[in-house]
């Protein structure tokens, strides 16, 4: 469904959102801002040996990361806890002190550094993985490994190589978080019950939504349903673009990175 949502919302280069953008200095998100998660902090800090400063931007951003490269890992070939032992490790190496001593300022987009440097420890710590048991390991994030292997099971067998399903785990996470922004930024009882029965219509077709049903069960009137629904489109997009922002180091890498999520959700 969030696919859809991006889709028939149409992404433009025109639909910049107008809200306030929090800054590395403004660490204590406001209602409908996010928290300070950006790419950019945590490349800074790195390359003024200061990663542990920024370790909590970081281990967010992890955590986003972790259902795209365990699904890396098991189109890999990885068994189920294999796999889940090797992500585990990865990000508890990586969550380490210094482990970010080799970041790059090139590397700009964080989807492009974490799969690189999974593919590294892939090939070059697997006995060393082992040794991180389910469960132990110095991981400072939280997971849902159940989750993963579920979303990762939804996927068509063999269709996709391994980085491709890395792109579409990607691209599936991100319309996940920013959903449930969305959603979130409900702020009371009514508008949440609203955005219940206004949801589907996010990714509905225009012409298929059916408005007048949508007005007599919320008790609003049909022109105003359409204006509720399309606030809520362009306030996806202004989340979405928001989000992208946070894992690029250069903005001018939001437009390249919208169309490889969508080429990513359209690729099965």
């Amino acid at each position: 469904m969030e696919s859809q949502v991006l889709t028939n919302t149409a992404i433009r280069p025109s639909d910049r959102p107008h809200t306030h953008a929090p800054s590395a200095a403004d660490p204590t998100p406001s209602p409908g801002r996010f928290a300070v998660t950006r790419w950019t902090l945590v490349l800074n800090a790195a390359q003024r040996g200061e990663a542990q400063a920024a370790a909590p931007a970081l281990a967010e951003l992890c955590r986003l990361y972790w259902p795209p490269l365990y699904a890396y890992a098991r189109r890999s070939g990885h068994p189920t806890h294999a796999a889940e032992d090797v992500t585990q490790a990865f990000f508890a190496r990586l969550l380490a002190k210094d482990g970010l001593a080799t970041v790059a300022p090139q590397k700009g987009r964080f989807r492009s550094f974490m799969l690189a440097a999974f593919k590294h420890f892939l090939a070059n710590e697997r006995d060393k993985a082992r040794a991180f048991k389910r469960g132990g390991g110095a991981i400072h994030i939280a997971i849902d490994a159940d989750a993963a292997e579920a979303r990762y099971t939804c996927e068509p067998a063999d269709l996709l190589t391994p980085d491709r399903l890395f792109d579409r785990q990607w691209a599936l996470t991100v319309l996940d978080r920013v959903l449930a922004r969305l959603r979130a930024e409900q702020g009371t009882p009514e508008a949440a019950r609203r955005f219940a029965a206004l949801e589907p219509a996010l990714a509905a077709e225009s012409g298929a939504v059916g408005y007048a049903e949508l007005a007599a069960g919320l008790g609003m009137t049909e022109g105003a349903v359409k204006v509720a629904v399309h606030r809520l489109r362009r306030r996806y997009r202004e989340l979405l673009r928001a989000d992208i922002t946070d894992t690029v180091a250069d903005p001018s890498q939001v437009e390249e990175e919208i169309r490889s999520l969508i080429a990513a959700l359209a690729a099965v």
